[in-house]
């Protein structure tokens, strides 16, 4: 059997969040030699501007083998402008607007869906809903096609182009409950099969001294935050409440970003930005930390919060974001907060209570490795897989 993913852009290099899950599910698969797995995707490396970086042609990725293609166009200049203002009344957009949007926003790349439509796959699985692949290709390759969703509640899936890609699926794959409920909200796919996976996540094991050392914290304890410094991720607002806390809450206590700074903190001795880390850096952060803080409220499942409850730490999360609140009520792995007063409330518990902060961390720990270790994932995805293949021979079948 084999598994062809259709990815918008694909590498070690890239940290998206839909990319990294197809890239290191197909990894998985590739080594555990069950499937076979290939990767059709763009020379992109950057959704911002979906610019051509990687070489066209094939190559071999970790043991996967990856066939890229050059893109027509990347994300166009008027993008945001015609996005701006279409988006203020999605629901109302023509199909032939919407249309117009995939193609701005980009990438635009038929090389890709004439690939996936070309591909001997037995599955053909895209990432994410929200551009032009899926858009343009699920809907050609028939019985064999499935969608990776990574659908958040926001404004472009409620543009009229996306019901016929959704209805279209052979099969469905969601992160977490709560999407799965905005999906049947939002289309009707609820007799589509489909599977809750939730993402592998691959424990590692970081040294909280080292990195105390390398990143010039000290010995002052400290909450940390991640991922992407960025204002649409929700750090511009946690630090503006963080630095409100301190001034109300004097003390050692710190916040470290650690990510590709987007929107650049202020410059405050209790605020640590370190920019990109290693690896290994950042679970010994995690690992050293009070907690590990998620401040968006547009997540679709959140690797990085998993991976902090496998190195042992409490997770502090955004309450208005529905996956990270989902797997803190599934797990009883951490807190949430909607507001100043809230977030200032969950720090004073995790600062003051070391046994509470044990008791979340240890529940966290329980909940991921039931759920999201690899060999869980990849069993749950085989039998999966294993259904679309029958129906699809079934169809072919009964033609």
């Amino acid at each position: 059997m084999k598994v062809a993913f259709v990815v918008p852009r694909y590498g070690v290099e890239v940290t998206g969040g839909a990319e990294n899950a197809a890239r290191m599910l197909a990894e998985h698969l590739v080594a555990e030699g069950v499937w076979d797995a290939e990767v059709i995707t763009t020379c992109a490396q950057d959704a911002m501007t979906w610019e051509d970086v990687y070489q066209p042609g094939p190559e071999v990725v970790n043991g996967v083998p990856v066939h890229r293609f050059r893109s027509k166009a990347g994300r166009d200049p008027g993008f945001h402008p015609y996005s701006g203002r279409l988006l203020t009344s999605p629901s109302q957009a023509t199909v032939e607007e919407a249309d117009t949007w995939i193609d701005l926003q980009g990438p635009l790349c038929p090389d890709v869906v004439d690939a996936a439509v070309a591909s001997d796959a037995d599955v053909v699985a895209f990432y994410p809903y929200l551009y032009y692949p899926t858009v343009r290709g699920l809907p050609l390759v028939g019985a064999r096609g499935i969608m990776h969703a990574a659908a958040h509640d926001e404004a472009p899936i409620r543009l009229p182009v996306f019901p016929s890609v959704f209805t279209t699926a052979a099969g469905l794959v969601f992160h977490t409950y709560g999407e799965r409920a905005l999906v049947q909200r939002l289309f009707p796919v609820a007799d589509r099969p489909q599977i809750v996976l939730g993402l592998g996540v691959d424990q590692r094991h970081g040294d909280p001294t080292d990195a105390r050392t390398a990143l010039g914290i000290g010995d002052r304890p400290y909450l940390c935050c991640v991922g992407r410094v960025d204002e649409q991720k929700g750090c511009v607002a946690l630090w503006r409440s963080f630095l409100a806390y301190k001034e109300r809450r004097p003390g050692p206590l710190a916040l470290v970003f650690a990510g590709q700074v987007v929107d650049r903190p202020p410059d405050h001795p209790d605020l640590i930005v370190t920019g990109p880390v290693d690896e290994d850096t950042k679970w010994g952060l995690m690992a050293g930390s009070l907690g590990h803080v998620s401040p968006s409220a547009m997540e679709s499942f959140s690797i990085v919060m998993i991976e902090a409850w496998m190195a042992g730490v409490p997770a502090v999360v955004n309450g208005r974001c529905d996956a990270t609140v989902e797997h803190c009520v599934r797990s009883g792995g951490g807190l949430w907060f909607s507001s100043y007063g809230e977030l200032e409330a969950v720090i004073d518990r995790l600062v003051g209570d070391a046994a509470l902060r044990a008791r979340l961390a240890a529940a966290g720990r329980h909940y991921a490795d039931a759920n999201f270790s690899w060999p869980v994932i990849l069993a749950r995805y085989r039998r999966f897989l294993d259904g679309v293949v029958a129906r699809a021979v079934g169809r072919r079948g009964a033609t």
